[in-house]
């Protein structure tokens, strides 16, 4: 089983910053997580939020502000991450985020990003997922060469999934353990948000999932006796 930093290694750094993922590389995280927001002069940063009042002291919505206006919360672009990615050769997993003003655009700026750094991904063996939790970001993405994963946070969607991998909630896979055997055997692999706790994680782990989101990497390497 893979572990990615959720954020980065968000529960010893502030999520979403530089400092995070770099941690997430030092705790031997297999790869890097990331939920990716379009601003107001079309730079794709790495954000979670539709604004920064959460986890800044200053507030400020992303699709109204420019990069330059964004400075005081230090986003990290998303080239910026790839290249650390590909530097550090770890997988990447990258959420568009939904509902949003620019609705699909956000997708096909990140493939034509990607596409433009195709030779580089395929030198450094790295895999990259592209996330959502919009069916409609789903069917746009269906023609990307890049993996796809539906993220989801309802037993009905889980059981309706018809991406490539399927990305349900730790809380789904507690009701519903055998979702994975199923997925297995459509030849569909499973991606699970957010484990955190060693039990959890051992949980996945006796599963069969294939990728878990954790905000902790280091720990959940431990739980799982990785060297």
């Amino acid at each position: 089983m893979l572990i990615y930093g959720h954020r980065g290694a968000s529960a010893d750094f502030p999520e979403m910053t530089l400092q995070a993922y770099q941690a997430a590389i030092k705790q031997g995280a297999d790869g890097l997580e990331c939920d990716v927001r379009l601003t107001k002069d079309r730079e794709i940063i790495c954000w979670h939020d539709s604004n920064t009042e959460r986890t800044r002291d200053k507030s400020a919505i992303i699709s109204k502000s420019t990069l330059a206006e964004l400075e005081f919360a230090q986003p990290v672009k998303l080239e910026t991450l790839f290249d650390l990615a590909i530097a550090h050769k770890k997988n990447l997993a990258i959420e568009t985020k939904h509902p949003v003003p620019t609705r699909g655009l956000i997708e096909k700026m990140v493939v034509s990003f990607l596409e433009e750094r195709r030779d580089e991904i395929a030198a450094s063996g790295i895999s990259v997922a592209i996330m959502s939790f919009s069916q409609m970001a789903m069917f746009r993405l269906e023609r990307a060469a890049f993996e796809r994963v539906f993220l989801v946070d309802s037993l009905g969607l889980a059981r309706a999934n018809t991406a490539p991998i399927i990305g349900p909630g730790l809380r789904i896979l507690r009701k519903d353990p055998a979702l994975v055997e199923r997925m297995h055997k459509l030849d569909k692999k499973v991606y699970v948000w957010t484990v955190n706790e060693d039990e959890d994680v051992k949980f996945c782990a006796d599963l069969g999932v294939d990728v878990i989101m954790s905000d902790k990497p280091a720990q959940a390497r431990k739980a799982l006796g990785y060297s």
